[in-house]
């Protein structure tokens, strides 16, 4: 048994905190809830099984001299087989309203050695109790399947053409195949004085989380409670999807073939990729909106205007990138969600709300804005000192917030931002689209994973 801490909660500090409790682990993306991992070798040995409809196998865990748990079982692919691990930092009954009851004590499997503090424990017994249990967990399928959603590439390949490991999907027309980015039913858009966008590096993302706890935090998107995440009702404008790699042939057709690729490898290779609206010049969302609720800025933005909406979904529908969020309830005054939205239910509690970002109502649909109020501050700014924007000083929560430098923003009309500078470097080279094969021309855009491997 290997005992650890998860990026949010930690060691247990922060287990009352409902941003960090409702940030995904990276690797499991699980929230909310302790399990205990197990390899695809014991899972398979043990009959342990996890589905979205029926929830994941509870085992009971025995450590020697200790008292025995129950705890549901996540199949965590590249764990050691004769491995299990549990995550530190749960089962406080004093801790606060967010802390209180969740998870299991993990503390008690740690020992006391000649060195310090063992955070292992030997000859450990697990058991499958028949019961089972739905994990928080925002993301149940775990590969590409074959599909060019994640672009990457070996250095070597890469080194000899920087083009390596890019998909240019083709359109079959009466003239030949031609770039899915050359048709299109759409006029396009002008932008006459500032082209906001984004580029994010898939080798820089860690996958830590901290960009989706700053979009949290500065624009009032609301916790929504281990129920609610069960429900699929999760509300983070941005999520960091984590695929693994799979040894399945690609070509193998059928259903089996199909089932095959989802299955990850035993030690299987990782990319992180943050998800967020993609901005899109030629918005599937937009053409469905009844009441014009989404619309499209002048400056490249896809934008809401909240008190439009009245919860139709059908902007939903059409995302082809599923980054939208339908508010359910009025979280921020719902009693019911008081443990997880407790800082937002006083009138002193309040005063955490960013007062620059509208708190959405229930009915309403909401995303990413590019936090449009920091750009709309720094444009004014500007305008002040009679002058433009500079390139840096406007800058979103997640880019300011990942230290790893893989998100970067800016101001793509301007020639001399870092943004335009890179996606001339790149226009040959790793930059590419999400999806590009159905035309929605995203602001956002991303650089292809390259690996140093043979």
């Amino acid at each position: 048994l290997m005992l650890y801490q998860k990026i949010g909660v930690g060691n247990g500090a922060g287990a009352n905190n409902p941003w960090l409790q409702e940030m995904p682990d990276p690797v499991t993306r699980t929230c909310w809830d302790n399990y205990l991992a197990v390899s695809q070798k014991m899972a398979a040995d043990l009959g342990l099984t996890q589905s979205e409809e029926d929830g994941n196998d509870i085992v009971r865990l025995e450590v020697p001299g200790q008292q025995a748990i129950e705890l549901p079982a996540v199949i965590q692919p590249g764990l050691e087989a004769g491995t299990v691990a549990l995550a530190m930092g749960y089962g406080r009954e004093k801790a606060g309203r967010a802390a209180n009851g969740v998870g299991k004590n993990a503390y008690p499997y740690a020992s006391v050695t000649n060195t310090g503090v063992s955070y292992m424990a030997g000859n450990v017994k697990v058991t499958k109790t028949g019961n089972r249990y739905k994990v928080a967990q925002v993301q149940t399928h775990h590969t590409i399947m074959a599909r060019p959603v994640v672009q990457e590439a070996k250095l070597a390949a890469y080194q000899q053409n920087p083009m390596a490991g890019r998909y240019v999907p083709k359109v079959a027309t009466s003239e030949g195949p031609k770039n899915a980015t050359d048709i299109s039913l759409w006029k396009g858009h002008k932008y006459p004085n500032h082209s906001w966008g984004m580029v994010i590096d898939l080798n820089s993302c860690t996958g830590c989380g901290a960009c989706v706890v700053a979009c949290h935090v500065e624009n009032n998107v609301p916790m929504v409670g281990r129920q609610e995440v069960v429900n699929r009702r999760e509300m983070h404008w941005l999520r960091i999807d984590r695929y693994y790699s799979s040894d399945a042939d690609p070509k193998a057709g059928g259903i089996d073939g199909v089932k095959a690729l989802e299955v990850a490898s035993a030690n299987p290779e990782v990319v992180f990729q943050p998800m967020l609206c993609q901005h899109c010049n030629n918005a599937p969302c937009e053409t469905v909106c009844p009441v014009l609720a989404t619309t499209h800025s002048s400056e490249g933005l896809n934008q809401m205007t909240y008190n439009r909406c009245f919860g139709t979904r059908y902007c939903a529908n059409n995302c082809p990138y599923k980054v939208r969020r339908f508010n359910w309830f009025n979280y921020t005054n719902d009693e019911r969600f008081t443990d997880v939205n407790y800082m937002a239910q006083t009138e002193l509690g309040r005063m955490v709300l960013n007062p620059d970002v509208t708190v959405r109502s229930r009915g309403v649909m909401e995303k990413c804005t590019m936090c449009v109020q920091r750009i709309q501050d720094g444009k004014l700014n500007a305008k002040k000192e009679r002058r433009r924007p500079v390139d840096g000083e406007i800058n979103t929560a997640c880019a300011a917030a990942c230290s790893a430098g893989a998100i970067l923003f800016g101001d793509m009309n301007d020639p001399e931002s870092r943004i335009s500078d890179l996606h001339r470097k790149e226009a040959e080279g790793r930059i590419f689209s999400v999806l590009e094969e159905i035309n929605t021309r995203p602001q956002v855009t991303y650089l292809t994973k390259i690996r140093n491997k043979a």
